[in-house]
């Protein structure tokens, strides 16, 4: 018959004390607007994640625009065997692909587009920064929204010589 003396666990794994560095850390999720589809933005992350692009883990792009970022990311030295494209359908599947690659601990860098993000959105994405084990960085692209459209509803329609306004609130 075995008999345990102390206080000891029985897996030996839990008695020793795990290096801080191995440790997966909580991220933060990264939100930036922009006009240029985020082609200035991707360029400033390009070297950080040529450097997690050698860890080994994915570097994950959703829905990327086309904006050359092959070009960018591999003569930053991103390792492009090591990306992964997601193209998702809807902006639903967007942010559970996102959610999904943050906190599956495979990935060390998750960039996705989106058009602009609801209070719900937001609020989605930090509770999952809570259990991100990644970067996160997500570009909303605001240059497809004008502020006339979304502030009267109208819409501008071009003509052959003249600009005609065409106000959809009249219509019943």
């Amino acid at each position: 018959m075995n008999k345990l003396m102390g206080n000891a666990p029985r897996h030996p794994g839990l008695w020793t004390d795990i290096p801080t560095e191995v440790m997966p850390s909580a991220k933060s999720i990264t939100t930036l607007k922009t006009q240029t589809h985020g082609k200035t933005e991707l360029a400033a992350y390009a070297s950080e994640l040529a450097r997690l692009s050698h860890q080994g883990q994915w570097i994950v792009l959703i829905n990327p625009a086309n904006i050359s970022y092959k070009q960018m990311l591999a003569s930053a030295g991103v390792r492009m065997d090591r990306v992964l494209l997601v193209h998702t359908k809807d902006e639903i599947e967007t942010l559970w692909a996102m959610e999904k690659a943050l906190t599956s601990g495979t990935s060390s860098a998750v960039i996705s587009w989106t058009s602009q993000l609801d209070t719900r959105d937001s609020r989605r994405l930090q509770l999952v920064a809570k259990s991100a084990r990644a970067l996160g960085v997500v570009i909303e692209d605001i240059s497809s929204h004008t502020d006339t459209e979304l502030a009267d509803n109208s819409f501008i329609k071009p003509s052959h010589s003249t600009i005609s306004r065409i106000n959809f609130n009249s219509f019943h």
